[in-house]
C-alpha cells in the first residue's frame, strides 16, 4: 500500500509542488487542505501530514496531528523565535520533521557551513545573503535563518550579534557581528550564499535553486522517513544521515 499523505497549504506554490512530488513518488494524496477546509477530517485520512501553509496555522496542525496520532512534516516559515520554541515542545509528542529547507543540496550547505564556521576563526567575517521571488512574505528566509543559527552556534554568539542590513554611519565592522541581507525580486526560487571574508581571501558557499520541486521531493522523502521514527522533532539532516 502506498504512503498516504495529507497536504496542508495545497493551493500555494509549494502545496502544488508537494502534490506533484507525492504523485511522482507513488504516494497517495488523501486530502488537499487549505484555509477554510476541515483540517481534522483531512488529517484523519493520512499516515503523515505535509504542512507548507501559514505560520499562524502551525499550532493547530500540530495539535490535530497529535490528537489523531499522525506524523508531521513542517516546511512553514515565518515563526518568531519565541513561538517556535513552544511549537517545538508541542511537536516533540509526535514524529515530526521540521526544516526550513528540504533540498538535499541546501542541507549539504548547512553541513558545510557548520564545518567552515568551526574552522574559520573570528578573523573571517561572516555574511549571509539570500534572494527570493517578489511574492515571498517573510524575511529572512527559513533557510537563511537556519544558516544563521548554525553560525551563531559554532561561534558561540547570541542573536544580538546579527545585523539585518546596514544603513548610515555604522562604524567599522566588529569581529563578532554576523550580517544578514534579504533580497527580493522577480521569480527567484531561492539563492543562498554564506561568505567568510578575511584579509587576503574569501570563501563563499552558495546554493541556487531553479525548481521548487527539489524542496517538495525532499519533503516527501522526509514523510516516508518520519513515519518509522519514534516521537520527537527531527530535521532534514537526520533524514539524510548528515549528523
Amino acid at each position: 500500500m502506498s504512503l498516504q499523505i495529507a497536504i496542508i497549504g495545497s493551493r500555494g506554490r509549494m502545496g502544488q509542488a508537494n502534490i506533484a512530488a507525492c504523485r511522482e513518488s507513488g504516494a497517495t494524496v488523501t486530502a488537499e487542505l487549505d484555509a477554510g477546509d476541515d483540517l481534522a477530517a483531512g488529517i484523519a485520512t493520512a499516515d503523515v501530514v505535509i504542512d507548507f501553509s501559514s505560520h499562524h496555522a502551525t499550532a493547530e496542525v500540530i495539535r490535530l496531528c497529535a490528537a489523531h496520532g499522525k506524523a508531521l512534516v513542517i516546511g512553514t516559515t515565518g515563526h518568531s523565535a519565541e513561538d517556535k520554541k513552544s511549537l517545538l515542545i508541542a511537536a516533540a509528542h509526535i514524529p515530526c520533521v521540521w526544516s526550513g529547507n528540504y533540498s538535499v543540496g541546501v542541507n549539504l550547505l548547512f553541513a558545510l557551513t557548520r564545518r567552515a564556521s568551526a574552522i574559520l576563526a573570528s578573523d573571517y567575517d561572516v555574511e549571509v545573503v539570500e534572494m527570493h521571488h517578489r511574492f515571498k512574505k517573510d524575511a529572512p528566509s527559513g533557510t537563511a535563518a537556519r544558516l544563521l543559527e548554525i553560525i551563531l552556534e559554532e561561534r558561540k554568539l547570541g542573536a544580538e550579534a546579527l545585523r539585518h542590513g546596514r544603513e548610515g554611519i555604522t562604524g567599522e565592522r566588529t569581529a563578532t557581528e554576523v550580517g544578514i541581507h534579504a533580497l527580493r525580486g522577480g521569480d527567484v526560487v531561492g539563492d543562498h550564499t554564506v561568505m567568510f571574508a578575511a584579509l587576503g581571501e574569501r570563501v563563499e558557499l552558495t546554493h541556487k535553486a531553479s525548481d521548487r520541486g527539489i524542496f517538495a521531493r525532499g519533503a516527501v522523502r522526509a514523510a516516508g522517513w518520519v513515519i518509522t521514527r519514534p516521537a520527537g522533532v527531527y530535521d532534514m539532516q537526520d533524514v539524510l544521515g548528515l549528523k
